[in-house]
């Protein structure tokens, strides 16, 4: 199977900074280089709870959508991630498949790219820093200009310093 960029959206709201920064060594290991955006603070969205740590990663890669959406999975384990039927609750790490490629998929259980791409500011910011000239498949929108029209003045964030550890 051909590489193709998958970009992903990284957020921890238990030890952040600790989390986020073994997820980057886990995904390096695993994909070799990472485009990486700025992190971003923002209140945790739909739930009680401490402010998230989100930022967006680029990943080439070889697996299908299902093995690369396995191998998170199991990076987010690592981390001390336990998964649960419910779903807005605090965490110590999670990785979510936002594209694949060009690639519009619409299973039960798998549909990208992912709806919150356009829902939430920490999502859609940093993906606009990184990948703002690539089109939004079913928009046909470029990720910068969906972040210039974005406005839901309740969605605040804001840039934090981060320096990657060698």
């Amino acid at each position: 199977m051909p590489e193709v960029r998958a970009w992903l959206s990284l957020g921890s709201n238990i030890q952040p900074r600790q989390h986020i920064a073994r997820a980057l060594v886990d995904l390096r290991e695993r994909f070799g280089e990472l485009v990486v955006s700025p992190v971003y603070e923002s209140e945790a969205v739909g739930m009680e709870g401490n402010n998230f740590y989100n930022l967006v990663v680029g990943v080439w890669t070889g697996l299908s959508p299902r093995g690369l959406v396995e191998e998170l999975h199991r990076i987010e384990a690592r981390n001390g991630r336990q998964r649960g039927s419910e779903r807005f609750v605090p965490r110590t790490l999670d990785i979510d498949l936002l594209t694949y490629g060009e690639q519009v998929i619409e299973q039960p259980d798998l549909r990208l790219p992912r709806d919150e791409i356009t829902r939430y500011a920490f999502v859609l910011l940093p993906l606009s820093e990184v990948a703002g000239d690539e089109i939004h498949p079913p928009s046909g929108l470029s990720y910068a200009r969906l972040w210039a029209g974005f406005d839901d003045p309740a969605q605040t964030l804001w840039r934090i310093p981060w320096e990657e550890e060698s």
